[in-house]
């Protein structure tokens, strides 16, 4: 049962969760509504990133967020989103599991389409500046700076030594990498 149906219920929140019912529900249906319009509204550096900001979410200048990116629903203004980062196609960012936690994303990063950030309860998560995350890839603990990650348990393949940005190429990214040694 959704803690907001046991609290109508007169139930108590599970134990080590945050009550979300502190939110009016006008601000928490808000929310809702732009973020639908977040992953549907074209505009992945200005209509998306502004309509995540006005939900709470903390996004820097030149973010690129793709088009059905889910940025946290219940607890945006736990997403950290630094100057110049990409967020693919269709990630999912969730800074909550049974209460708030917190997701930094450092200036620069890349995240791949269809990646998967999620955090565990009361932990902060940080992808470091420069990290590049590999398509389809799943995170779930810390991202070293300039350090590439892919594959389904996510491992770092090898050194960015220049970040993945809008303004790099992807040959130049390439050039850039260093293989980790094993």
């Amino acid at each position: 049962m959704e803690e907001s149906q046991q609290l109508a219920m007169g139930g108590a929140p599970a134990a080590g969760t945050v009550k979300s019912a502190s939110k009016s529900i006008l601000r928490r249906v808000s929310n809702r509504a732009l973020h639908l319009l977040a992953r549907m509204a074209p505009g992945a550096t200005s209509v998306r990133p502004f309509l995540h900001r006005l939900r709470g979410a903390k996004i820097g200048a030149n973010v690129f967020i793709g088009e059905d990116v889910y940025l946290e629903n219940e607890y945006p203004e736990r997403v950290e989103i630094g100057e110049g980062v990409q967020v693919g196609l269709r990630s999912t960012i969730i800074a909550h599991t049974r209460g708030p936690s917190r997701v930094v994303i450092e200036r620069n990063a890349f995240i791949g389409a269809s990646c998967i950030i999620a955090v565990s309860p009361g932990k902060t998560l940080t992808i470091g500046e420069g990290a590049v995350i590999g398509v389809g890839s799943c995170i779930t603990s810390d991202i070293p700076a300039n350090t590439f990650y892919a594959g389904d348990k996510a491992k770092p393949i090898a050194q960015v030594t220049v970040p993945l940005t809008a303004d790099t190429s992807y040959m130049k990214f390439l050039r850039g990498l260093r293989p980790l040694r094993k």
